[in-house]
């Protein structure tokens, strides 16, 4: 044992394989070098800060003025880009570069430039209104004046007259003349009949004409017309379609309802003279009036963009300058005054290879900022679990945050990302094994891949987003689903003849018939993969079902022996012998004197072509160990081996249980023994020094709770080792299901249409093919396969070594801000 932990200690280290080792470490900083030294931290990005100031307010903390500031400078340039945007002057992503500029200058401009379009927007929306007022009124003029009959004969050529003259036809005369028949009678200058004409929105047309039916007990008369000209509302700049009409009714008593009625539904009615000559007139004026008004709002609109635009090209850098500054002061807020209130303390967490980067920041932070007094770095001891930080790449992100959602890492354990690179993408290929298939992931992930560049500075939907994230993942997936498709000889499941010829032959003619004895075998065997023989013949499921299955437990027994052997490293590492005596070697027993075993017994049946039933082996091992065999014997001396293994495996149970509770017991008392027998003194001194974690331990260590823990422990792996293995026959189903799939797309689709001598029937039939194989093999079957991928890691490999409880490395870096922290 001592020669082996001397050779895994001489192994070479791996960066991913345990995380960076962390310091805590603490910075004594004058207050008139704090601010920049805290900005140069945040470039260099490799300084955890903790929170010193956790049991107060936000508002209890220093800089909460330097805070309220730049948020309120948040929500104004958020006000400027929203105008910027709103104009449709998009704000430049890569702005030209400008000298810097201080906070309070920009505080100025951003509150000049605020001030500046709140007035010109004010101004803007009362001229709109304005605007939509003379619009409206001249619509009324033209609609309503088409409704209207004077008591004069000539009415009928004056108001032709208007119409010809001064508005379109807009075919509104069948609605006068009825109005006229029914008016004729009865003239108003002798019933007294008045009006109110004015225009309401489109969609309040049908309510408000129930209303006035109701509220004058149907003595009226509703004439409506729709509106020529669409409206835009000022303040939401939505386009709203309107309706002119005109009420026509008798006594002061309906006209009071009918104008609340207006002012409910907020109908704007506007005064139509009777005479026609006033008409004229009033609708010259109107128009004079519009016209005048769409040259000054263009003039505004025009002013207004050119203010816009010359700030619009700084927005970006002014936005990271405030993002940056709130970041810097949110952080100052975690550091504390020492007692003269002349220096600033704070602790943070940092990686030992990062300290020589730090401290020579911290020397230019006081240089510029030429103080007298430097900054103060050093290491402090603690007890307390440093956060996990592993140095990724674009490859190996995307697998570490796979990993990383089941768990952050403990501090320095076995990280299971290194090995997920390569197992993760091979289970989903077993999985989704086909070459055509692949190759269509394949094309997928380089597309994504090579327009990398472009696509990360673009802002992505949440599926897109994860897609390119994972872009890495699906490359190699759609490498190994290529790789086991060749194994498993299936191009959108169709077999080729790629490595050779078949080494199987027709008996006779009546080979494809299902009474003949089938294929006779007359060289040697394919060279790689499935013979494409197997294809169609009656034995090919049986086979396939017996290959895949068999790979199947090979390969969960393979990953679940990889995660014991890690559970060794991490014990090792620890420096736990308890861990390795009492919970890696009984594991290993375990597992490999049941599953081991069998899988043993697969590859002895693969290579001697035994007709054995391990089914039968398997159950009477446990039932019967002592029976003979028979002719499920496949080596000689099985049977005491089996009663061997069997014996070792319930050994294995024990161990794992009994020993460790007792002896951490035996050393919680050795190592406490006589602690409350000394001196009073040396008592008191030994408290102080001691740690808080150990003085815990002292107190807290239950025998019944650490021995109950050990016993959930054996039998979760008890039961674990069955059921895991069961677990990794999904490997087997859903292989079998997704080459099922393709079959049935293949022949009952493609194959059934292609045998139709009809051009639509074959494109129909095409088309239903290339759906089903996109939707439903490429989309959902990846994602099937995905998620089941997943399950297997997470649970089935992980559980064995991986205890996921630790929290990530989060430095304070400018890199990191998002739009959100502004």
């Amino acid at each position: 044992m001592e020669k082996w932990d001397r050779f895994v200690d001489n192994l070479p280290p791996m960066n991913l394989m345990r995380s960076e080792e962390m310091s805590l470490v603490q910075l004594i900083i004058p207050a008139e070098t704090a601010h920049r030294a805290i900005s140069y931290l945040g470039e260099l990005g490799v300084l955890q800060f903790r929170d010193l100031n956790a049991d107060k307010s936000p508002f209890q903390r220093t800089f909460v003025n330097q805070v309220k500031r730049c948020a309120e400078m948040s929500r104004k340039l958020r006000f400027l880009k929203e105008q910027v945007n709103k104009a449709g002057l998009l704000s430049s992503a890569h702005p030209v570069l400008e000298p810097d500029v201080e906070l309070e200058e920009l505080e100025i401009q951003l509150a000049e430039h605020e001030h500046e379009l709140i007035e010109m927007n004010s101004n803007s929306e009362k001229l709109q209104e304005t605007y939509n007022e003379l619009l409206e009124f001249k619509m009324v003029l033209q609609k309503a004046v088409g409704f209207l009959v004077s008591s004069n004969g000539h009415a009928g050529e004056d108001e032709r007259e208007l119409n010809e003259n001064v508005f379109p036809n807009d075919g509104c005369e069948d609605s006068a003349s009825l109005l006229e028949q029914e008016l004729r009678s009865a003239p108003s200058n002798q019933s007294g009949l008045r009006f109110i004409s004015g225009i309401i929105p489109r969609s309040k047309v049908m309510r408000f004409e129930r209303m006035l039916f109701r509220a004058t007990r149907g003595n009226m008369l509703f004439n409506q017309a729709s509106a020529d000209e669409e409206i835009m509302d000022p303040v939401s700049t939505e386009v709203v379609e309107k309706t002119v009409f005109v009420v026509f009714f008798s006594g002061e008593q309906a006209r009071t309802k009918i104008l609340k009625i207006c002012e409910a539904f907020e109908a704007n009615c506007y005064p139509v003279p009777d005479d026609i000559t006033k008409q004229r007139q009033l609708t010259r004026e109107v128009l004079s009036r519009l016209s005048e008004l769409e040259a000054t709002l263009d003039a505004g609109i025009r002013h207004r963009n050119q203010a816009l635009a010359s700030f619009g090209f700084h927005l970006t850098i002014w936005m990271n300058l405030v993002r940056r500054e709130k970041a810097v002061y949110d952080t100052l807020n975690m550091l504390n005054f020492d007692v003269t209130k002349k220096c600033l303390v704070g602790e943070g967490w940092c990686p030992i290879s990062a300290r020589p980067q730090i401290e020579e920041t911290l020397h230019r932070a006081t240089f510029d900022s030429s103080s007298q007094v430097g900054i103060i770095f050093h290491v402090m001891n603690t007890l307390e679990s440093p956060p996990t930080y592993f140095r990724t790449n674009c490859f190996t992100n995307a697998f570490q945050e796979i990993v990383d959602a089941y768990g952050v890492a403990r501090y320095q354990e076995a990280n299971p990302a290194v090995y997920t690179v390569i197992t993760f993408p091979f289970l989903f290929a077993v999985m989704f094994g086909d070459w055509g298939h692949g190759i269509c992931l394949l094309l997928g992930a380089l597309v994504l891949i090579a327009r990398e560049n472009k696509l990360s500075n673009q802002r992505l939907g949440s599926f897109m987003e994860m897609l390119f994230g994972g872009r890495y993942v699906l490359l190699l997936m759609s490498i190994f689903s290529i790789y086991c498709g060749l194994i498993y000889n299936e191009f959108f499941s169709v077999p080729f003849h790629i490595f050779g010829g078949s080494a199987y032959k027709c008996r006779d003619t009546t080979c494809s018939d299902a009474q003949t004895v089938g294929l006779i075998k007359y060289q040697d065997s394919y060279s790689f993969g499935v013979d494409p023989s197997w294809r169609g013949s009656r034995s090919e499921l049986p086979f396939l079902n017996s290959l895949k299955m068999k790979m199947s437990i090979l390969l969960g027994v393979a990953q679940m022996n990889l995660g014991i052997v890690l559970s060794y490293f991490n014990a090792h590492f620890f420096g736990s012998s308890l861990d390795v005596r009492y919970q890696f070697v009984p594991q290993m027993i375990f597992l490999n004197c049941l599953f081991g075993y069998l899988s043993l017994l697969i590859i002895i049946k693969w290579c001697t072509g035994s007709q054995a039933d391990l089914y039968h082996v398997m159950i009477y091992m446990f039932l019967s160990p002592t029976d003979d065999l028979g002719e499920n014997e496949l080596f000689w001396g099985q049977r005491p081996l089996q009663i061997v293994l069997l014996l070792l495996a319930l050994i294995a149970v024990p161990w794992m249980l009994f020993p460790k509770p007792f002896i951490l017991k035996k050393l919680h008392s050795e190592r406490f023994q006589g602690r409350t027998y000394g001196i009073l003194h040396n008592a008191e001194i030994d408290l102080d020094v001691e740690p808080d974690s150990a003085r815990g331990h002292h107190e807290d260590f239950n025998f019944s709770e650490v021995f109950v823990h050990q016993m959930i422990h054996s039998i979760e792996f008890v039961l674990g080792a069955v059921s895991n293995t069961a677990s990794y026959l999904r490997l087997w189903a859903l292989s079998l299901a997704h080459s099922e799939l393709s079959t049935v797309f293949y022949e009952k689709v493609l194959l059934l249409a292609w045998g139709y001598d009809n051009i639509v029937v074959r494109l129909v039939g095409l088309a239903v093919f290339a759906f089903a194989t996109a939707f439903i093999l490429l989309m959902m079957e990846t994602l099937s396969a995905f998620l089941h991928a997943l399950r297997l890691h997470w649970v089935e490999f992980q559980n064995k070594f991986y205890f996921g409880d630790g929290y990530k490395f989060r430095p304070f870096s400018f890199t990191l801000l998002t739009d959100d922290d502004g």
